[in-house]
């Protein structure tokens, strides 16, 4: 397996949707052009077209909703050996591909990598010390700082679970599921402590108490745990309690939430069988 990179071994897997024109790309790259980078762009949209009259960029235009969707359609399309999820949100740091390629090429058996990133100038990540990936290590990454070996990931049939995951049925945790599918195909996870990405301070999965995230993380422990999906249920929201996400009078109401997604997941996975 060569270890040496080129800058154009390298390709960045961009989620978007409703886009008619480039102008989104700008303040991404705000130390280059973007046209110097690849860049394969998913564009969800039932009425906007967006088109690219640069060879670097790349787009695929669909009718179709769903985050882990426009993930899956991107990496059947991708094209280059090193690939970056990204998000239409996200501020790339200056040196980012360096980083990234020099990761890949320091740490020779990693098929997948995961890095920082920052809010409001702040790491999400403390240690300055790569490490080897394991289940518990997983729940702790966010998409935007995945990178991996596109060849590896294709000939395992990797994809992110469509389930889960913004504008699908259950909006968490499809990063954590898409790791922990390589991590039992055997691949090699790796992280690295490099910042590549700046995003803005709001981040959907941070509304630990809400409903929707308690509706989401029934549907996680079902598809999980199965039939202790429901012990599961009832330690996570105790859990938010402790930690005073949620007051105790609606732990009924939040237990509830989470039955329902429990319930949905059932019926889904029931249908696909």
């Amino acid at each position: 397996m060569s270890n040496v990179f080129s800058e154009n071994d390298f390709e960045i897997l961009i989620a978007t949707k409703d886009r008619s024109n480039l102008d989104f790309l700008l303040p991404m790259f705000s130390f280059e052009h973007f046209s110097t980078f690849n860049l394969l762009i998913i564009n969800q949209s039932e009425s906007e077209n967006l088109v690219s009259d640069i060879d670097s960029v790349r787009i695929i235009n669909v009718a179709e909703k769903g985050l882990s969707k426009s993930r899956n359609k991107a990496i059947l399309n991708a094209s280059k050996k090193i690939c970056l999820i990204a998000d239409d949100d996200v501020i790339f740091a200056e040196n980012f591909r360096k980083n990234i390629l020099s990761a890949f090429k320091n740490q020779p058996n990693a098929d997948i990598i995961t890095f920082n990133h920052q809010r409001l100038g702040q790491p999400q990540k403390s240690g300055e010390k790569p490490f080897k990936h394991d289940k518990k290590s997983i729940w702790n990454v966010s998409s935007i700082e995945i990178a991996f070996r596109l060849e590896k990931i294709k000939n395992q049939n990797l994809v992110f679970d469509e389930y889960f995951g913004l504008g699908s049925f259950f909006e968490t945790a499809e990063e954590f599921l898409f790791l922990k599918h390589a991590l039992l195909q055997n691949l090699n996870v790796y992280f690295s402590p490099e910042i590549i990405v700046s995003h803005p301070q709001y981040s959907s999965g941070k509304d630990q108490g809400s409903d929707a995230l308690l509706y989401a993380r029934g549907a996680l422990f079902s598809k999980l745990y199965n039939h202790f999906a429901f012990v599961w249920l009832a330690k996570y929201v105790f859990f938010l309690i402790r930690k005073r996400y949620i007051g105790f009078s609606s732990a009924h109401k939040k237990y509830k939430a989470g039955l329902a997604g429990i319930s949905k997941f059932k019926e889904l996975t029931k249908k696909r069988l």
